[in-house]
């Protein structure tokens, strides 16, 4: 037993496990603990640099929270190089969405130019979640003044029909209906994606309050069967 595995065992939260376990289909419950995010992600900031190089070394971890752990620490790193070495190395023993979802890192902000080519690469990919992690990079960094029609077009050529890569298609598509409208409606007008993608995507924007009401009307007239 590590000193980061004992302490994730000591801070488990029993009624949190109970509420958290069924929001996570597929997992095996014996990996799961119960931790709240905020007691990890205040953790992984207190880990320091020899402790955390050691701890993303140690890979496959045995427990959710393990790898919920690794996500943040990847998400602290600032160095580029080192952060995509480290989510590439990570990325295969990704196993669902929740640890998808928690890498978040804001530092990626400053090197857009070089994380795109990283991004059209792992959309290739027949890992599940490097191409979900991969549109979640489109949505976080490109949206807004950084978007390019181009993006929608590696998108577009994804070849992964898993659930959890089309349900963060449609996600993609419904942040861009709310800040790119013009482009992204267009790809909803002319049908580019699957049907579940399609209605997904709308009925996400439609619930968005960043969608003006006469977008949500037209939208909803682009439904399909």
């Amino acid at each position: 037993m590590t000193e980061i595995q004992t302490f994730l065992i000591d801070s488990a939260d029993p009624k949190y496990r109970a509420f958290t376990l069924p929001l996570i289909p597929g997992i095996d419950e014996g990996s799961f603990l119960g931790v709240r995010l905020p007691v990890m992600k205040k953790y992984a900031k207190e880990l320091n640099a020899r402790q955390r190089e050691e701890f993303l070394r140690e890979l496959p971890h045995r427990y959710h929270e393990e790898n919920i752990l690794h996500a943040f620490c990847l998400n602290n790193i600032k160095d580029f190089d080192e952060f995509i070495a480290s989510v590439d190395a990570f990325l295969p023993y990704v196993t669902n969405w929740s640890v998808c979802d928690t890498i978040c890192n804001k530092h990626l902000n400053k090197h857009k130019e070089e994380l795109l080519p990283m991004v059209y690469s792992w959309l290739k990919s027949d890992e599940v979640y490097r191409v979900r992690y991969a549109v979640k990079c489109l949505m976080n960094y490109y949206l807004g003044d950084d978007f390019k029609e181009e993006h929608l077009r590696k998108v577009r050529e994804i070849r992964l029909t898993d659930y959890y890569v089309e349900m963060m298609v449609a996600w993609y598509l419904a942040t861009g209906l709310a800040k790119n409208y013009d482009p992204f409606v267009r790809v909803i007008e002319e049908r580019w994606f699957s049907a579940s993608i399609h209605n997904k995507a709308i009925q996400k924007a439609v619930e968005s309050y960043r969608v003006s009401d006469d977008h949500k009307l037209f939208l909803r007239t682009l439904k399909v069967k």
